[in-house]
């Protein structure tokens, strides 16, 4: 289908045009397109509002409309009960899951081949986590569809992890129904050659309370987009991130979360670290309460730390309110060079300098890691990090 065909009917109509030159941005959050059908999403050309920040052209083969038949290595552990089977691209469209927010998505949910659907069962508690593992072994371009179903009551842990060299496209749906308590992480530990298209769709039943973790260490360039919905009151949503940016890579975390039911919640806090000439990070976080959405209490924050020259973070939240019956609803952002006094503080008293660094930037990210609650995750994060910083592993209990 050309790109100047008529619109798919199934596609969320917003404020677009099929010509880059007369581009005209959304007025509302609301207003931006989802649609099943890849010719609904003109390839990005950088100019539009959501692709401004993102290195477009280096990304042509994952705009591209085809299926390419390539797949990464794939293992899981599930705890009993769980269970794991691939459905048609028509089951997941009827499940409630949101349709692709863009190009990138929409070529993920039709080339993928099908969609991997992991279920827990209503009123299950899992005494440990759903692991899965995605790892890649060459540069080839790959498209992956993945949900994830709790039932109702359930509570459950599910880390997904995103590892080696590969060209990624991602779609994953997370459907929570009615009084589930899910916590949901997401690893990017890629090579630093690696290419991460992410669309995270997180739907909240009613009084349901969801907990989706991102935590990006690696990867060339790594875009995750998480969106969260509400189907009934009481429902609450936390999203938190930590990501360590170094020289050349380029790290991009978007958030949604559109508040359409009455009486829910929302805390996002994302916090990264950037080191490295032309080390990037972009944060931007979106909050919708609509008209409907009485009750609602909602906040976001994100920090980031520039440890060097040359690196550059851009931090954009946006509160957009349609009701003023509301319990709370605000937003923080903060962008700011390594503190040379809290090094010196330490230093002063006989801290080493490479140790006293890295328990500055510990610091910075403790209040995040202490929320994460997976203690192997946490682990690894602050590992990870303190590779990055150029050292051996502190002990975990420092943080504190």
């Amino acid at each position: 289908m050309s790109l100047l065909a008529q619109k798919n009917p199934e596609a969320t109509a917003g404020a677009h045009t099929d010509s880059a030159a007369a581009f005209v941005p959304d007025q509302s959050r609301a207003e931006r397109r989802t649609s099943y059908a890849v010719a609904d999403f003109p390839v990005p050309g950088g100019r539009e509002e959501e692709w401004r920040f993102t290195p477009v052209d280096r990304l042509a083969a994952l705009f591209r409309d085809e299926a390419t038949g390539a797949c990464l290595d794939w293992s899981e552990s599930l705890p009993e009960g769980v269970t794991l089977r691939t459905i048609p691209v028509e089951e997941w469209r009827a499940s409630g899951a949101p349709a692709p927010g863009d190009r990138a998505a929409a070529v993920a949910a039709a080339h993928s081949g099908g969609v991997a659907l992991v279920e827990v069962p209503a009123e299950a508690e899992l005494d440990e986590p759903v692991r899965i593992s995605l790892t890649g072994t060459e540069r080839e371009t790959v498209h992956g569809h993945l949900m994830v179903r709790v039932g109702r009551f359930a509570r459950a842990t599910v880390v997904l992890e995103h590892q080696g060299l590969t060209d990624y496209s991602e779609v994953l749906s997370v459907v929570v129904e009615d009084g589930a308590d899910v916590t949901i992480v997401s690893v990017q530990e890629w090579d630093d050659e690696s290419i991460h298209l992410a669309q995270h769709d997180v739907v909240v039943g009613r009084d349901a309370k969801v907990r989706h973790i991102a935590v990006t260490l690696g990867g060339g360039i790594v875009r995750l987009s998480t969106n969260a919905t509400y189907t009934g009151p009481g429902g609450s949503f936390e999203g938190l991130g930590v990501y360590f940016a170094d020289a050349g890579q380029h790290q991009e975390h978007r958030l949604f979360v559109d508040h359409q039911a009455p009486h829910c919640h929302s805390n996002v806090e994302y916090k990264g670290a950037l080191q490295g000439e032309t080390a990037h990070t972009v944060w931007v976080g979106d909050v919708l309460i609509r008209a409907s959405a009485e009750g609602t209490d909602t906040y976001e924050l994100n920090r980031n730390l520039i440890l060097d020259d040359g690196a550059r973070a851009d931090s954009i939240p946006n509160l957009e309110i349609e009701t003023g019956e509301i319990v709370g609803a605000g937003h923080a952002s903060a962008t700011g060079r390594f503190d040379d006094e809290q090094l010196f503080y330490l230093q002063a008293r006989g801290i080493p300098e490479d140790i006293a660094r890295r328990l500055v930037v510990r610091g910075f990210f403790a209040s995040v890691v202490a929320r994460i609650g997976v203690p192997e995750v946490s682990e690894r994060l602050m590992a990870a990090i303190d590779t990055e910083l150029g050292g051996t592993a502190t002990p975990t209990g420092d943080d504190e």
